[in-house]
C-alpha cells in the first residue's frame, strides 16, 4: 500500500516510544508525538488534532492494560474526569481561533520548576498520602492545557499528584486511564471544529502506541519508587528545557 513508506515506519516507532514512555511515567506522549509533528511543519491545530486522534487508541490500549495491572485508583478516576473532559472541549475550541504556542513558553517553565521538585522528592522521606483534594480544577487545568498545546496532560496533572504524596505508580495508572476520555472529547470537538487530517501519520502513531501500551503498563508496576521518580523528574525537565531553549 502507498502509506506504507520508510515515514510512515518511522512514525510507528515515534508513536512506540511516546507510549511506552508516556504509560510508564504518565506523562510525554502528547509532547514526544507534538515536537515531532513540528519538525515536519504541521501547524499547532493540525498538530493537537493529529495527536490526540491517535492517542484516542494509545489511550485506551494504556488504560486497559493499567486496569489489568491494579494500578488504577477508581476514585481518583471519578473525580478526574468530568473536570478533565470539560477541559478538553474547552481547549480544543479554543485552539481552532487562539494559537496555542503563545501558551507554550509559560507551561514548560511551569513544568521545569515541576519536575525539580519531583526529583528533589525522591530524594527526601514525605509520607505517602493519598491525594483527595483540588482534583476537579487539577483535571479541567491539565485538560485544557493539553488540548490547547498538543500535550502536557501527564506533567502536569501527574507530576502535581506525585509531589502531593500519591502513589506513583497509581497516579501513573489512573492519570493514564483518565487521558482516554481527554483525546476523545478533544478529538471531536476537533473533528467538529477544523476535522482531520493525516490520517496516516494517526495511524501509524495509534499502531506503535498501541503495542507498547501492555510493556509501558508492566513497567509502570515493576519500577522501583524512588528511580521511577528520579526518571519522571528528568524527563519533565529535559524535554521542557529544551523547548524553552527552542523557543529563545
Amino acid at each position: 500500500m502507498e502509506f506504507l513508506t520508510h515515514e510512515f515506519a518511522l512514525y510507528v516507532l515515534a508513536g512506540f516510544v511516546a507510549q511506552l514512555i508516556d504509560g510508564a511515567l504518565g506523562m510525554a506522549y502528547g509532547v514526544s508525538a507534538s515536537s515531532l509533528l513540528s519538525v515536519f511543519g504541521v501547524s499547532p491545530q493540525v498538530v493537537s488534532a493529529t495527536v490526540h486522534a491517535a492517542e484516542c487508541f494509545t489511550t485506551g490500549a494504556s488504560g486497559i492494560s493499567h486496569h489489568a495491572f491494579g494500578n488504577v485508583d477508581k476514585v481518583l478516576f471519578r473525580r478526574l474526569l468530568i473536570p478533565a473532559v470539560i477541559g478538553a472541549v474547552v481547549g480544543a475550541y479554543v485552539l481552532t481561533s487562539i494559537d496555542g504556542k503563545v501558551l507554550k513558553p509559560y507551561i514548560s517553565v511551569y513544568l521545569v520548576v515541576m519536575g525539580v521538585v519531583i526529583i528533589a522528592k525522591a530524594f527526601t522521606r514525605v509520607p505517602p498520602r493519598k491525594v483527595t483534594t483540588h482534583l476537579a480544577p487539577l483535571g479541567f487545568f491539565g485538560a485544557l492545557v493539553d488540548a490547547m498545546c498538543g500535550g502536557g496532560w501527564g506533567p502536569i496533572v501527574a507530576s502535581n499528584l506525585i509531589i502531593r504524596g500519591n502513589d506513583t505508580r497509581i497516579t501513573v495508572g489512573s492519570v493514564n486511564a483518565v487521558e482516554f476520555f481527554v483525546t476523545l472529547a478533544a478529538s471531536i470537538t476537533f473533528f467538529l471544529t477544523i476535522g482531520l487530517t493525516h490520517w496516516n501519520i494517526i495511524l501509524a502513531l495509534a499502531i506503535g502506541g498501541v503495542i507498547a501500551a501492555p510493556l509501558a503498563a508492566w513497567a509502570a508496576k515493576h519500577i522501583p519508587h524512588k528511580p521511577f521518580m528520579v526518571i519522571v523528574g528528568l524527563l519533565i525537565v529535559v524535554i521542557n528545557s529544551l523547548r524553552i531553549f527552542k523557543i529563545l
